[in-house]
């Protein structure tokens, strides 16, 4: 992208969709500073290590993943079959309806429970489970209270541990109950094996282990982060890199932006080419759904930028302000028209061009998304200010900003925010790539027609979301 400081804003303006890696980056100058020689008592501090502070996930994180993604929200009093239907929510296996339809197949025929029938809350989702191998008998017992060791046996197969669960021999599962401090005599059998497991995989984490000890009802705590825990293991929970106050964050960054390509995708390429060639849009964005976050929308926002230095300098901004978020690094290739007289184009590994018919060029530049999920409403309404003042150029020899800042930063949002414009993104997909091209609201219907003449048998969208007033202004054709 160096190539696009010789651009005049009225060229790049002249774009309204075109997706905003097209700002001038701000010059940063390095302040020099005399090293402090730290006092004995301050070397002394130094040389003491420090644990890291690791995040765990809590009952009321994953409680509040489980109600926005799957509608989830458990009683205080658990049953039995509440803990079966929130099972089978998550897992997403067949209904009921399709396990029955292969009737020569004992895996996937309905069960005859004996206290169970069609009309229970509870049976569509015990025929899943039972289809699946997690519960095995004709008993389900659904109205019965939940109980902890229940609730971790119907978890450990759930979470896909069944069958190295069975691997254990006595030894093995004797040492794993001991770490848990309960005797080997108290859970025998396959229980036994199935707890050890457990244990041995993170699925009960340490902070369960008193509620093992204990025994008796699950508390809807517990349940909670038995759910979690399956998500996790099935990689359905939330897809991060980390949190921004990780002590490796900026290296796993690092990593995430060296391992990424110009995204390739040759057939959904050459649509959204066309696309270009025809003025249906001016830029657009190819990305790749298996980087999708799957964060919680009201918390989210997502910031696309080309500098991975300044991804870094962004994540030690939000951490002087007190703010800490989950961290998702999504590679993206952003391609627009290049115009002939701009002056001959110089390919690097991360910036190629094609040229097309009219002389002019459609150039491919290495960029990226990293989407944030914060701890709470405030910290994103936050962020926006925080922006605005450290992160937002507004003239030529603008200083005091973080390194390679835009003059058009852009970062959006699925769910409103306040003084958050609303726009368009129209998007085309195939298979797990997709493009993308953001527009006003008024043009977003053109833009969905011309692609599906283009392509009509591609999964074509257009939806609205909210993005920062900058990046509104800059498609409304605004410099600043």
């Amino acid at each position: 992208m160096k190539k696009i400081t010789q651009f005049t804003l009225a060229a790049l303006l002249a774009a309204p969709v075109t997706i905003g890696s097209l700002s001038l980056p701000a010059s940063v100058s390095a302040a020099s500073a005399s090293p402090v020689v730290p006092s004995a008592t301050q070397t002394a501090k130094a040389t003491t290590p420090k644990t890291p502070s690791v995040y765990t996930e809590s009952a009321a994180d994953y409680a509040q993943f489980l109600q926005a993604k799957y509608g989830i929200q458990l009683p205080q009093q658990l049953t039995k079959g509440d803990f079966i239907q929130a099972i089978a929510a998550i897992i997403g296996a067949n209904s009921a309806a399709d396990s029955t339809e292969e009737a020569g197949d004992s895996h996937t025929q309905a069960p005859a429970f004996t206290d169970l029938s069609s009309g229970d809350s509870s049976y569509d989702a015990a025929i899943t489970l039972h289809n699946n191998g997690i519960l095995s008998g004709t008993e389900v017992r659904a109205d019965d209270t939940l109980s902890t060791y229940a609730a971790v046996f119907i978890a450990v197969k759930a979470a896909g541990f069944k069958e190295l669960a069975y691997t254990y021999p006595e030894e093995k599962t004797k040492q794993a109950l001991t770490k848990l401090g309960i005797s080997p005599n108290r859970v025998q059998g396959q229980a036994a094996q199935e707890l050890a497991a457990a244990i041995d995989t993170g699925l009960v984490p340490e902070s369960l282990y008193p509620a093992l000890r204990k025994g008796g009802a699950a508390s809807t705590d517990v349940a909670n982060i038995l759910l979690g825990r399956v998500l996790t293991s099935q990689g359905k929970y939330k897809h991060e890199i980390g949190r921004s106050g990780d002590a490796d964050i900026y290296s796993k960054l690092y990593a995430a932006y060296r391992t990424a390509d110009l995204i390739e995708a040759p057939e959904l390429r050459e649509i959204v080419d066309q696309a270009l060639r025809d003025d249906l849009v001016t830029g657009y964005n190819l990305k790749d759904s298996r980087f999708d976050s799957n964060f919680i929308d009201e918390l989210t926002l997502t910031y696309g930028h080309d500098d991975i230095k300044h991804a870094v300098q962004l994540i030690g901004l939000l951490r002087s302000e007190g703010i800490n978020a989950d961290v998702q690094f999504q590679p993206k290739t952003s391609a627009f028209i290049y115009l002939k007289e701009w002056g001959e184009p110089k390919e690097t590994p991360d910036y190629k061009v094609t040229q097309i018919e009219n002389g002019n060029y459609i150039a491919y530049a290495k960029e990226y998304d990293i989407q944030f999920e914060f701890n709470n409403t405030s910290d994103k309404a936050r962020f926006n200010d925080i922006i605005l003042k450290y992160a937002k150029k507004n003239s030529d020899d603008a200083s005091a900003l973080i390194y390679a800042s835009w003059w058009q930063p852009l970062y959006y949002s699925p769910t409103a925010v306040q003084d958050y414009p609303v726009i368009s993104n129209n998007k085309i997909a195939l298979g797990n790539y997709y493009a993308q091209s953001f527009s006003l609201k008024e043009n977003a219907k053109g833009i969905q027609e011309g692609f599906r003449k283009l392509a009509p048998d591609a999964d074509i969208t257009s939806y609205n979301f909210w993005v920062d007033q900058p990046f509104f202004n800059y498609l409304n054709g605004e410099s600043e």
